[in-house]
């Protein structure tokens, strides 16, 4: 029914996630009202993140570099490490301003129904950084969940005997919320009031 241009539009923008039929349409449909700069800059800018992003070699997170801007950053405490479960939590934290530690982002959550196993999320490169980089606290920054609580437990008995505080965000983040929903108030606090584990 459309135009082969149009319609092959209206299909790749039905790759992003919770992009359905009518959403994509609609998109379609307001890039053809977008000026030619508009156009150019948006296909420039699809192109430069697919060909120029990938993962800092240190702390695993999207960079354009061969670090990114935190692991290259020395004013950063090199005492803290906050371990998160996707690269978007990264740059939420940064918004806030009030994490002054380094990161390190898993590739996921151990998570045995889904097949996701503990070899499966990195970890050994999470274990050689905090083994070689003398690291005295390890907060781990989960979403409240099984798959958050079970990862933490794991990684927590491999680094139990080598003297390094572990933590967790404290309560306040409710169960099963997805990090980049939980407003940054509850956020900070959570941070702040991180509990041991025990």
């Amino acid at each position: 029914m459309y135009p082969d241009s149009i319609k092959n539009l209206i299909e790749s923008f039905k790759y992003l996630p919770g992009i359905g039929e009518k959403t994509a349409e609609r998109l379609a449909f307001s890039v053809l009202e977008l000026e030619e700069e508009q156009v150019e800059l948006f296909v420039e800018s699809l192109s430069d993140v697919n060909k120029k992003i990938h993962k800092c070699d240190v702390c695993n997170t999207l960079t354009e570099d061969e670090k990114c801007f935190i692991c290259n950053d020395d004013s950063r405490d090199n005492k803290v490490l906050c371990v998160v479960e996707d690269t978007k939590n990264v740059f939420l934290f940064e918004k806030l301003g009030m994490f002054q530690g380094k990161y390190h982002v898993l590739d996921g959550l151990i998570s045995p129904l889904d097949g996701i196993n503990p070899e499966d999320i990195g970890l050994d490169k999470l274990i050689d950084r905090i083994t070689n980089e003398k690291f005295e606290e390890i907060i781990f920054a989960f979403k409240p969940s099984i798959e958050g609580e079970t990862t933490s437990l794991y990684i927590k008995r491999i680094l139990d005997g080598l003297n390094i505080k572990t933590t967790r965000l404290a309560s306040g983040v409710p169960i099963g919320a997805d990090m980049e929903y939980v407003d940054s108030l509850t956020l900070e606090r959570a941070l702040n009031d991180r509990k041991e584990i025990e």
